[in-house]
């Protein structure tokens, strides 16, 4: 799917002008794919590559366009099982237009950052800013998930928190790498900041992309060492959980063993003292729930 945009009064305006400024393509057509390759003059492998979720984050500079692949978290959904994962994002950069391919449909220009946009290069790097953005609320949101599970686990002997927070880790694993990779390609945009043109704002644009870049590094960082550090107490809290449940049910069955002894006594077929008392049946009874309470008095002092 193709969308574009022009830039009018310093925003940016859906347009169907065939020479729009910003060109978006979203899970392209074959066609699609075909008119990137002959018309905007892409490589073949580069667009299969900006579509490819396994993809590492690249810079190239092609004669007439700047290629940069970045890593960006992919949208979150309930079949994921608390998995998050991230996708690849393609930028081609030209003189006077930007074409970005992805594989999925999110809102790309939306939040402050594009409510005031001065040129293409300048919607290129709130592009990459708001990726790290995304990072951001998706580290948030784990870290929320995260203590959510760690306070259910306290009561439950199941593993399916303990697999749930496994899943985090592991997301948190895969954001830390995609980051990193993103980090390396923006200081190699610094580094050869002169060959794509960028102004004094952009510039400075391009040197808070990399500070924020690197602060939600260190933010995923932080969230993977904790819960990998606090998955081995977890689930040692989920084993005395069950060892505290068998615990208490062999309490309730050694508690009954008594009075079931003295039931099956009185339950067979030969002479038995008590056997014409009027009141025998509730003397059992109460001889039984008295041996119940001897018992449960009994571990009380041991404190078992």
């Amino acid at each position: 799917m193709l969308t574009k945009y022009n830039i009018v009064d310093r925003k940016l305006c859906v347009t169907e002008d065939e020479k729009a400024q910003v060109y978006v393509f979203t899970n392209p057509s074959v066609e699609e794919q075909r008119f990137l390759v002959t018309d905007f003059q892409i490589d073949e492998h580069t667009l299969a590559s900006s579509l490819d979720p396994d993809e590492l984050p690249r810079l190239e500079f092609e004669p007439e366009h700047i290629v940069m692949i970045y890593k960006r978290p992919k949208n979150y959904s309930g079949k994921d099982q608390l998995e998050f994962k991230v996708a690849s994002v393609g930028t081609f950069l030209f003189e006077d237009k930007l074409v970005v391919v992805l594989a999925e449909d999110i809102p790309l220009f939306v939040g402050k950052r594009f409510q005031s946009v001065s040129s293409v290069k300048n919607v290129f790097l709130k592009l990459v800013y708001n990726s790290i953005s995304h990072y951001v609320e998706h580290l948030r949101i784990i870290h929320l998930i995260s203590e959510e599970i760690e306070d259910k686990m306290n009561e439950s002997v199941d593993n399916t928190y303990l697999l749930n927070l496994f899943s985090l880790e592991k997301s948190l694993v895969y954001y830390a790498e995609a980051i990193t990779a993103n980090g390396f390609v923006f200081e190699k945009m610094r580094t050869l900041a002169s060959r794509f043109g960028f102004d004094e704002n952009n510039a400075e644009m391009l040197d808070d992309i990399i500070v924020e870049n690197l602060q939600c590094k260190t933010q995923a960082d932080i969230h993977s060492n904790i819960l990998a550090q606090m998955l081995g107490a977890r689930a040692s809290i989920v084993s005395n959980n069950l060892n505290l449940l068998i615990k208490k049910l062999n309490i309730i069955t050694i508690s009954l063993m008594v009075p079931t002894l003295i039931a099956s006594i009185y339950g067979m077929n030969v002479a038995l003292p008590m056997e014409h008392h009027p009141a025998a049946f509730w003397m059992l009874l109460g001889l039984g729930l008295v041996s119940v309470w001897l018992v449960m008095l009994y571990w009380r002092h041991k404190n078992w």
